[in-house]
């Protein structure tokens, strides 16, 4: 198999049964996350744009894997100051990891480096495009807390425009018959070419800019989002629509028992801190799931099997 075909770069290329595959082998890594199987490995993690959550979860999942970690966090320390392009920076890289993680801030910056580089690709974050990773993350928070991916009310709240995030999910859940709502300032609402993904696969979806108890009440999950202000432009714009939506613990109450609020993080001010008491709050749970997920896609960019973690003898 090829690099590119071992590679990470959309959630859309994903089956309901591979993405059950790797839901599985996360329920692995979350039993027993403390292994040496990758042992002799070594992973590179290239941002190209700021994070702390995913870099330092997948420089985690590496580490307690045993591999080692190369990488950078900063471009302006890098070749890439100088002038070297993202084609050779690859390709000097792949010399040096067995796999590379990477976030980059052009959309199809992943998608060109899976094409070019020898070793598996493995997509932090495009611009605005695609978070596949964090998607596999949400799955499983969302199999965890729902005992279920079928059939669910998914609400998704604030930046629909600029939210990797909530783009890799719709292309996920095309899997399982979800109803999306989409609660947006018209600013921030889902681009055509989702809402176009939606009706072409089937997949429900109503639109509010609403957002109150009524709302909320049917949801089985409520995906906050942060309004990102390095997307935009127009710095106005930003400040008319960055609190347009805040969550506040009296608007959940006419939510299900089985309510769980998600959210990528960093939150800025659209969760209010009084959400953290409620037990419909998830989103610290869902980023310690990131670990487990990430371990095991991993482990199957670089051909390691569930049947290989299961039979591992280097628990630690």
């Amino acid at each position: 198999m090829s690099a590119q075909q071992q590679s990470l770069v959309s959630i859309a290329g994903l089956s309901r049964e591979k993405i059950g595959y790797l839901l599985e082998m996360a329920g692995e890594f979350e039993k027993h996350p403390n292994r040496k199987i990758l042992d002799g490995r070594v992973v590179a993690t290239l941002f190209f744009e700021p994070s702390t959550r995913t870099r330092l979860s997948f420089e985690t999942a590496a580490q307690r894997l045993g591999a080692r970690v190369i990488g950078f966090t900063d471009p302006k320390v890098t070749s890439s100051a100088k002038g070297e392009t993202l084609k050779d920076t690859i390709m000097m890289v792949s010399n040096y990891a067995d796999v590379i993680v990477m976030r980059h801030y052009l959309e199809g910056a992943a998608l060109y480096a899976s094409e070019i580089a020898p070793v598996p690709i493995i997509n932090a974050g495009d611009g605005a495009n695609q978070h596949p990773t964090q998607t596999m993350l949400d799955l499983y928070s969302i199999y965890k807390t729902q005992g279920r991916l079928d059939n669910l009310n998914i609400h998704l709240v604030g930046d629909l425009k600029y939210g990797r995030t909530v783009h890799s999910l719709i292309m996920a859940m095309r899997h399982f018959n979800p109803t999306f709502h989409f609660i947006a300032p018209t600013e921030l609402a889902m681009p055509e070419e989702y809402k176009d993904y939606c009706r072409e696969h089937g997949i429900r979806y109503v639109e509010h800019e609403d957002f109150d108890a009524d709302v909320i009440a049917g949801a089985d999950i409520l995906y906050m989002t942060r309004v990102q202000r390095e997307r935009f432009t127009d710095l106005m714009e930003y400040e008319r629509v960055k609190d347009v939506y805040i969550l506040r613990k009296a608007m959940l109450c006419k939510a299900k028992a089985n309510l769980r609020v998600l959210h990528p993080l960093p939150r800025v001010g659209e969760i209010a801190a009084d959400v953290d008491e409620s037990p419909h709050a998830y989103y610290f749970e869902q980023a310690r799931n990131g670990l487990y997920a990430r371990e095991a896609i991993i482990c199957d960019v670089l051909g390691l099997t569930i049947d290989d973690v299961r039979h591992d003898a280097t628990t630690l």
